[in-house]
């Protein structure tokens, strides 16, 4: 509609063409023996020649479907022009002081070993933990000697759903607004102590013949814990969390003496016991915590989500797995658990590989959104969404999320330009580096981080001690890459301007592409790096299933315009007709398609070319000297231009905000 107003409209289709699919879909396809002999340059070759293949046939489909757009200079994350533009954007956040590398805990996958974006994240529904009610024995009771009466046999109560963290436990949080009692463990309750079922199991704490100790939960919980575990608990002492802090308990594990501390309000009383296991390798809250209180980050997990040496008896075992159930078997063997069930809960999946993630503490570059939170949200809201709820959706995102952690442990990427002390590890990463690394990347390529020496990469300042000093291996996060766009391509190119006037993409990008691109633009630029957004919902089969190759349900746009082997089955629609439902359906939310809808959409086609047809035929020999003044016509006729006014007003206010649905109603009510 823009075009046709005599607009020139610049519609740039891009690709990211690195991170973790495209390298596993290489690995996947080599031998054994390829494998063994892979070389990280020869991997990254590889992965550019799939890359690129695959967007050639990806834009031969754009093209037969009729889309207009820039085919002849579409912009690849790949090439040496963009990767030199995303480190620059890399560099200017260095300047700015956003970029930092720390310890602390990540959404780690075991299955892709690698540290993982929020973005990169799937939530299950149905993922189902083995939860545990755990003890840990008081040794020396806060100074105000209100446990006194209760030693040696008093213990605070913990509830988790990550028994494999155990090891690394570090403090107990309480919260000091709650109500905490001692309660005391009297007979059990035979017949509620099978609330869970059959999956229940109890632990060593409330078996016959064991001295029950007293237990320490929060006050508002007692009779829930008491139907849970099936015993009978009687309050013998009352008394606010926060006279809780500094006691010291016994590590179930190590025998290390550890610090009860006060935490945030994430205690509730929601769940569990009131008393949060706090491990700072391997939770945000906890790692929070600990930067209060100065506690130890303890990980001892390897990239592939084993148990390292630092774990003890537990080492090589995996955390999601054997290890799991190791620590609580061992826990049970030591007295230290009070109840065992299976915990139904939504829980992170790594998005590619489908497998589960931990929370694990890592040696990882981090955006500190802090920086810039408050300019991205304001900047917000100076952007068109469309439609507009997209806005609420970015600004509780952009409100509540974490640092961006952006470096990657993969070879398929834009490397994060830094030199380490052999010695010393301790990271070189100067304005010289960095606009010297650029420099070869445009010319080169990011493979001349991998295939050129040390030396070479350093600046003529820095050449001299090239040999103390080894090349980083990790690669940036892909939403760093795409987050880039607006610097290598609507900063840079002749014609384009900045901010771009719209940003396109599905309703998941909010936390993906829209979300890497306002914070890379905020952070140095001081602006969006976009206009106006327009986001759109997924295609699902007739049933409003998701598709899948597996299910059988996937409706390939290929076959619905050349057609399938059976013609009857899966006739040639063309691509009109594709086009033609793509504009009736209201995009912003998801839409239905299938050989039924296809059916109906060629016969609504059919009548609209038809129409029209009959309606040029009828004006192929006008000649606007034959027209008559307005004022001359009938009042029908006048009446008649009157309406097509109106409807022509519709139709392009409609084509102004983007509802091409409404466009088609109209044109269906005329045929």
């Amino acid at each position: 509609m823009v075009l046709l107003q005599n607009h020139k409209v610049s519609f740039i289709p891009g690709w990211d063409c690195h991170g973790l699919p495209i390298e596993l879909k290489v690995l996947k396809s080599m031998d054994k023996a390829t494998l063994n002999a892979l070389t990280p340059i020869r991997l990254r070759q590889k992965a550019a020649k799939f890359a690129k293949v695959t967007v050639n046939a990806q834009m031969n489909s754009f093209k037969r479907i009729g889309i207009w757009a820039d085919w002849d200079s579409p912009y690849l994350t790949l090439s040496p022009e963009y990767e030199a533009a995303q480190l620059e954007v890399f560099g200017q956040m260095v300047m700015r002081g956003y970029i930092y590398r720390g310890r602390k805990p990540v959404h780690w996958s075991p299955s892709s070993r690698t540290a993982l974006a929020e973005a990169e994240l799937e939530y299950s529904e149905n993922h189902v933990s083995k939860s545990i009610y755990a003890a840990f024995k008081i040794t020396s009771p806060s100074s105000s000697g209100l446990l006194d009466e209760f030693l040696p046999n008093v213990c605070l109560a913990i509830w988790t759903t990550t028994p494999w963290t155990i090891p690394a436990n570090a403090a107990v949080a309480v919260n000091p607004e709650l109500s905490y009692a001692v309660v005391e463990l009297q007979s059990v309750l035979e017949s509620e102590s099978t609330s869970g079922g059959k999956q229940q199991k109890l632990g060593s704490i409330l078996s016959s013949g064991i001295e029950k100790p007293f237990i320490i939960v929060a006050s508002d919980l007692v009779s829930v814990l008491e139907s849970k575990w099936g015993v009978k608990l009687v309050i013998r002492k009352s008394f606010p969390g926060s006279v809780l802090e500094h006691c010291r308990y016994l590590h179930p594990v190590n025998g290390n003496e550890c610090s009860v501390v006060i935490g945030g309000d994430y205690i509730t009383t929601e769940s569990g016991t009131g008393l949060v296991h706090t491990a700072p390798g391997h939770g945000q809250e906890d790692y929070l915590t600990g930067l209060k209180y100065g506690l130890p980050i303890v990980s001892p997990v390897d990239d592939e989500g084993n148990f390292t040496a630092e774990a003890g008896q537990f080492s090589g075992l995996s955390v999601l797995g054997a290890g799991n159930a190791a620590v609580v078997k061992y826990l049970d063997e030591h007295v230290s658990l009070i109840l065992e069930e299976p915990y139904k809960h939504k829980y992170p999946y790594d998005w590619r590989s489908k497998e589960p993630t931990i929370f694990r503490a890592t040696e990882q570059w981090f955006a500190s959104v802090d920086g810039f939170r408050d300019a991205a949200l304001d900047a917000i809201k100076r952007v068109t969404w469309v439609p507009s709820q997209g806005e609420n959706r970015i600004v509780n995102m952009i409100s509540g999320r974490s640092d961006w952690c952006i470096s990657r442990q993969r070879t398929w990427g834009v490397p994060i330009p830094v030199f380490y002390h052999v010695d010393t590890q301790e990271p070189l990463i100067t304005e010289e580096t960095i606009e010297h690394i650029k420099a070869i990347v445009s010319e080169k390529g990011s493979d001349a981080w991998w295939y050129m020496k040390t030396e070479e990469l350093l600046p003529d300042k820095y050449r001299d001690k090239a040999s103390e000093y080894r090349k980083g291996t990790d690669t940036m996060d892909v939403w760093f890459d795409s987050g880039s766009s607006w610097a290598a391509v609507s900063a840079k190119r002749d014609g384009l301007n900045f901010p771009a006037d719209v940003y396109l993409e599905g309703s998941d990008q909010h936390r993906g592409w829209f979300q890497s691109s306002l914070l890379t633009s905020i952070a140095t630029t001081g602006k969006a790096p976009y206009s106006s957004v327009i986001t759109h919902g997924f295609v699902l089969d007739k049933d409003g299933l998701k598709m899948s190759k597996s299910v059988g349900n996937v409706v390939d746009p290929e076959k619905v315009i050349l057609g399938g082997k059976d013609s009857k089955k899966e006739p040639p629609y063309g691509a009109d007709v594709l086009r033609l439902w793509v504009s009736s359906v209201d995009y912003t939310g998801d839409v239905l398609i299938g050989s039924e809808i296809l059916r109906q959409m060629s016969d609504m086609y059919r009548k609209l070319r038809g129409t029209m047809r009959f309606l040029l035929a009828n004006l192929h020999d006008w000649n606007p000297e034959n027209s008559v003044p307005y004022s001359d016509l009938p009042k029908i006729d006048q009446y008649a231009l009157f309406q097509l006014e109106n409807v022509v007003a519709s139709m392009k206010d409609s084509y102004d905000n983007y509802q091409f649905y409404k466009i088609y109603q109209v044109c269906n009510i005329f045929v």
